[in-house]
């Protein structure tokens, strides 16, 4: 969602560098005027153009690591900027409102992203300075981050509900949906084939077999047993399996076929539908949406060796010993799961560090995001987590389809992904309709 907050998550330390350093190549050219000039005031607050600059060129560094071009518009200047008045108005109201942000969570904060970037709070307040950035102003920034999450998760979040109601009903218009690519059916037919050189006789003979089949169906015949009896097998490949045509999106079906079955329930039989090849008598063994059947989940298969930091034990040695495991195991001299066993300090360690088949968000964020990044049969470098410092090899990855239950949750999250987005627009224009906004013109 475009309101949540990402500083405290930062994908890279150059990104991060960038939230506090100054602002480069900003600054006008010799012309006579100040390095810097307020754009705006909301409330007391002022905005600066070099802190819209600064933002446009984070924006600008985001766009190249993603290997996308640049983007420069006087358009996106302005959208920055109503995103920074948006964000000066709520920080305000968040402090009126009691609302704060200690050293202790801050410190949190900073570990998580050191963490993130697999380095000690030392080495990445280091990087910063080498970076360019100013450590105060970094830790400003994640404290009106931690006041934004919390203004908008009480503000928000909190209030937003998903009902079993709303879920079913989003379920029930996807199974209705009219349109054949969201679709998947599942028929079975009676074919009573018709030659193309069948004399009108011979089609009216071909008609009633066909009337009769269908009357034995509509009396509640086993349609399997009726298929074998009446089926033509040149016109029919799937006798054996009671003329069963498998689940495919309705787009794969005839036109005939859907027009015959449109209307009808699961179990429900339609008129002879006469067609080139003859007469056929369809049953709708199945119905629902591609969209849900569809969904999908990665699962990752993977092993770890834990080594839990302690007084006695530090983070550093416990990077030193996974570094010389994995490079043991990758010269072939030592097998993973063997030390898993005689090293590591977690349950799995008698699996050999095996942690089984995991959906995405089983694990903390660290532990995915490295997890996730590993190819088949890839060894990670030491990762240091809330629980200690871990080896990680991703052994297997496969996409499995999402349970009934499973789609039903993922479901309720996209539509309450969907109702915080209205709901965070909707406050968010109110919260900035009651402050005091200026907007300033450029010095001449």
């Amino acid at each position: 969602m475009t309101h949540r907050l990402v500083a405290l998550s930062v994908a890279s330390l150059a990104l991060l560098a960038s939230l506090t350093a100054p602002a480069q190549g900003l600054r006008p050219a010799a012309t006579g005027l100040a390095a810097d000039y307020i754009v705006a005031v909301v409330n007391a607050e002022p905005i600066t153009n070099n802190e819209v600059r600064a933002a446009l060129q984070r924006l600008q560094q985001q766009l190249a690591e993603q290997g996308r071009p640049p983007v420069a518009s006087p358009a996106l200047a302005r959208e920055i900027l109503e995103r920074l008045i948006n964000e000066k108005a709520q920080l305000e109201l968040a402090r009126e409102s009691g609302i704060a942000a200690d050293d202790a969570a801050i410190d949190l904060a900073e570990q998580n992203i050191a963490q993130q970037n697999q380095m000690t709070v030392t080495e990445l307040r280091r990087r910063l300075a080498q970076e360019g950035g100013v450590l105060s102003q970094f830790r400003n920034q994640l404290r009106d981050q931690i006041l934004l999450t919390r203004l908008r998760e009480r503000e928000i979040e909190s209030r937003v509900r998903v009902s079993d109601l709303e879920v079913d009903q989003f379920l029930q218009q996807q199974q209705n949906s009219n349109d054949p690519a969201v679709q998947e059916i599942n028929l079975a037919q009676i074919l009573v084939s018709v030659s193309d050189t069948a004399t009108p006789v011979q089609v009216a003979a071909l008609q009633l077999r066909a009337q009769r089949a269908l009357a034995r169906a509509q009396a509640g015949e086993d349609f399997a047993v009726l298929v074998r009896e009446f089926s033509d097998a040149s016109g029919n490949a799937s006798l054996a399996a009671g003329g069963e045509l498998g689940l495919r999106t309705a787009d794969r079906y005839p036109p005939l076929f859907l027009q015959a079955t449109h209307n009808l329930a699961v179990g429900e039989l339609s008129a002879l539908v006469r067609s080139g090849a003859g007469f056929h008598i369809l049953k709708v063994l199945e119905k629902k949406s591609a969209a849900l059947s569809g969904m999908t989940v990665t699962q990752s298969r993977a092993r770890h060796i834990l080594l839990r930091v302690s007084p006695q034990f530090s983070e550093g040695a416990a990077r030193n010993k996974l570094n010389e495991f994995r490079k043991k195991i990758v010269a072939g001299q030592a097998n993973f799961a063997e030390l898993a066993r005689d090293h590591s300090q977690d349950g799995s360690a008698a699996q050999g560090g095996d942690l089984g088949w995991a959906k995405p968000g089983m694990f903390v964020p660290e532990f995915d995001a490295v997890m996730n990044a590993l190819e088949p049969g890839q060894i990670s470098e030491p990762l240091v987590s809330r629980f200690g410092v871990h080896l990680i090899q991703l052994m297997e990855r496969r996409k499995t389809s999402l349970s009934p239950q499973e789609q039903r949750e993922a479901v309720r999250a996209m539509l309450r992904e969907k109702k915080l987005d209205e709901a965070y627009g909707r406050w968010a224009q109110d919260v900035r309709g009651r402050a005091y906004v200026e907007l300033r013109e450029p010095p001449q």
